[in-house]
């Protein structure tokens, strides 16, 4: 850090300049004051050069490469990481001043006392402003000028709305967002040419002694006469297959309550587009039924660009005061089918590693409604690189897929109108997929799905899928997978209740990614119930065995968890998150234990990262070191997790994060085979504890991981051996995207 000292390059005549900070003091007690004072911090600029580690590194790069000859090293150092210095002389204490008095006065605080001091050591300097403020004025009185326009009766109709109550602070920017309120709700009543710009606010101060205030509401003179009548929308016309190139074509036009459909060839069923177009003719311009219209209009899947324009009916003035609009909605399309193929390289945490091809065809307009199908192929080859006795495990699977998406309500009731935000989805999906894992079994399964997606608003999205229906055949068992199931018989019942069948539910909640939010909320809630229905049909062959259908022993569950996430900002790109997680599955009737594809486990890159994939649980349960059914052992019916993360930036796309975290898996039911693995109400001393520092590639949201974690508490281990921090053997997680 020596050898980084720039303060030998700083020429004679200047100072670096190292802090600039802001001392406010108030002769009242005045509220959110800690908020002022950062938001006057704020205005410091420019700001002095970074630090890491107490030394200016980004300088000295600089000025290491204004040498004569600097070199490679140096000139590559100052195009990535070098940083300019920032003298004292770059600083204008009279404009700092002004923008410190400007920014307070639009504050409520008038007749500020402020004055700078600068503090100068060798070769540096620093600057303490000194900020005095009064006791601000507050609003006495909020009321509306003008004469008997029209427009006047809808805008104090409106203040009744208002969050400009007697008694808060002047703020300027509170005043500028009334200003956007009262524009948006004009709008909403028909006013398409009206403009926030077009309102003023004037504030009577003379009420020194008190400092109170009165607000004045007008508007400018001369606005234009077209500003402050409101529309109605007449002709609406919708080109479902736009391009330049079909201007010239001849159009077919259909009408569809009073919207007109014009297009070549009948691209898109004007019957299926109807839904998604919320103008109405002679209803009131609203902007907000228009991007409502877009939104939709863009959630089909079929369209590239979505463009809403509108043209004023220059006839004249219906007698009740309004004027006209036409509507025109361009819908540019997407090609309508594509082919896409995927070479993955995949390794995973169990030393699993190999090639996977698939190849995926899509049609986004299959049945001229919206129609989106989806046929996927795939097959993959995985290898154990190594892994103890398990070395030489190898995995082939094969699998084929088809998805049909239809853009609306496939139901028996007609309740689409009920949904105004968006059009519920209905999807249909068909699956098999065989996997054939050498000197262990074959599995060969089938999977059916129809259910419903739809968003609510624009953080709530729900998923129900009525029919859930997965079945597995296993098969070409091996001797050494079938010792594994006869020393656990509660692991061989998870692989003979392979049909299931029932209904499943999401519900998320997610503020991370849509949200402008500095503290943003996710929660995600499923709901998972099988069998319940096929046990009213079922029949046992004999007393005591399990009920079937059609000759199939099913399983019967009720399985539910909940993913609760927060991200709270602690600074200029710095979050500190923490997630909690906690599900648990209960089989009963025909079942004793959950499906083996439905049981929970922990470990792993997603989940405590000091302790591999499925190596946690359950409970205390210990697997012998050349146990090589381990793998399927390690999970349970109930499944708690906790982790704490710090993410921070450390160099334009390359980020950092410390991390601890917390969980295991329980049985619900003791298992003789699995003992220790009963959830009981000592569980909080059978948590795997690990804590971590990981590095991430973040490119446009597109995110390479790497996490180094090592545990502090192993829960195999007897009672008072467990809490152990462990660095001998550090677990190296390399995943894709952040971990929550």
């Amino acid at each position: 850090m020596q050898s980084c000292s720039v303060k030998k390059y700083i020429p004679q005549d200047e100072l670096l300049y190292t802090d600039g900070n802001i001392q406010l003091e108030a002769d009242t007690t005045i509220r959110d004051l800690g908020k002022i004072n950062q938001e006057l911090q704020n205005l410091l600029k420019p700001e002095p050069n970074t630090k890491f580690l107490g030394a200016y590194i980004r300088l000295w790069a600089h000025y290491k490469s204004q040498k004569e000859k600097p070199g490679f090293i140096n000139r590559f150092l100052n195009k990535k990481i070098g940083e300019e210095p920032v003298y004292l002389s770059d600083i204008d204490l009279e404009k700092t001043e002004e923008l410190i008095n400007n920014r307070l006065e639009n504050r409520g605080f008038f007749r500020n006392n402020i004055t700078s001091s600068v503090y100068k050591k060798t070769k540096t300097a620093s600057i303490v402003y000194q900020v005095g403020v009064k006791k601000p004025y507050t609003l006495a009185s909020y009321q509306l000028e003008g004469d008997s326009l029209p427009i006047l009766a809808d805008i104090i109709e409106n203040l009744g709305k208002t969050t400009l109550a007697p008694g808060i602070r002047y703020d300027l920017q509170r005043f500028k967002m009334e200003r956007e309120r009262i524009d948006q709700d004009l709008k909403a009543k028909g006013y398409y040419n009206f403009n926030a710009d077009f309102l003023i606010f004037e504030a009577d101060t003379n009420q020194y002694k008190n400092k109170r205030f009165d607000l004045f509401l007008r508007l400018k003179k001369d606005v234009p006469k077209k500003s402050l009548v409101p529309y109605r929308i007449n002709d609406i016309k919708v080109f479902p297959n736009y391009s330049v190139a079909t201007d010239s074509l001849k159009m077919d036009t259909v009408q569809i309550a009073g919207v007109d459909y014009i297009q070549h060839n009948d691209f898109f069923k004007p019957k299926r587009l109807a839904p998604y177009i919320l103008l109405n003719e002679g209803e009131t311009y609203d902007p907000l039924k228009s991007k409502l219209t877009s939104n939709r209009l863009a959630s089909i899947g079929t369209y590239k660009y979505i463009n809403i324009q509108y043209k004023e009916d220059n006839t004249d003035m219906e007698t009740d005061g309004f004027s006209k609009l036409d509507a025109f909605i361009y819908l540019s399309p997407l090609n309508k089918r594509s082919l896409r193929a995927e070479l993955q390289a995949v390794t995973k945490s169990n030393n699993f590693a190999g090639p996977t091809l698939s190849l995926t065809y899509s049609n986004r307009n299959f049945f001229k409604g919206g129609e989106t199908l989806n046929v996927t192929g795939n097959v993959g080859y995985e290898t154990q690189l190594d892994g103890n006795n398990s070395t030489g495990l190898s995995s082939t699977q094969l699998g084929f897929k088809t998805d049909l998406i239809f853009p609306r309500l496939l139901s028996l009731f007609n309740i689409s109108e009920r949904f105004k935000y968006a059009v519920p989805k209905t999807k249909i999906s068909l699956g098999m997929e065989h996997l054939n894992r050498s000197k262990l079994y074959s599995l060969t399964s089938f999977s059916s799905i129809f259910g419903y997606g739809w968003n609510e608003n624009k953080y709530v999205y729900h998923e129900l899928n009525p029919i859930s229906i997965n079945y597995v055949n296993l098969s070409k068992t091996t001797a050494e997978f079938e010792t594994i199931l006869d020393n656990n018989p509660f692991l061989r019942s998870s692989f003979e209740q392979q049909f299931i069948a029932g209904l499943t539910y999401s519900f998320t909640y997610n503020e991370v990614a849509v949200s402008r939010k500095r503290n943003t909320l996710f929660f995600n809630g499923n709901i998972d119930l099988a069998g319940n229905t096929l046990n009213l049909f079922g029949k046992r062959a004999n007393p005591g065995e399990d009920k079937t259908i059609l000759g199939l022993a099913y399983a019967q569950y009720a399985k539910t968890d909940i993913d609760l996430r927060y991200h709270l900002s602690v600074g200029s790109s710095q979050k500190l998150i923490g997630r909690i997680f906690g599900g648990i599955g209960i089989p009963y009737g025909n079942s004793n234990t959950l499906p083996f594809s439905k049981q929970f486990f922990s470990g792993g890159p997603y989940s405590v990262r000091a302790f591999r994939i499925r190596s946690l649980g359950p409970g205390t349960y210990n697997p012998e070191s050349d146990d090589s059914g381990a793998f399927f052992d390690q999970s349970g019916d109930i499944r708690l997790e906790a982790n704490l993360e710090y993410r921070f930036p450390i160099y334009s796309f390359l980020k950092g994060a410390v991390f601890a975290d917390a969980g295991n898996v329980w049985l619900i039911n003791e298992n003789d085979a699995l003992p220790g693995g009963k959830f009981t109400s000592n569980f909080m001393d059978e948590l795997g504890i690990g804590v971590g520092a990981g590095l991430r590639i973040d490119i446009q949201s597109f995110v390479l991981r790497f996490d180094l974690a090592t545990p502090l508490q192993k829960p195999y281990l007897p009672k008072g051996k467990r809490f152990e921090w462990d660095i001998s053997q550090p677990i190296l997680n390399f995943a894709i995207g952040y971990p929550f």
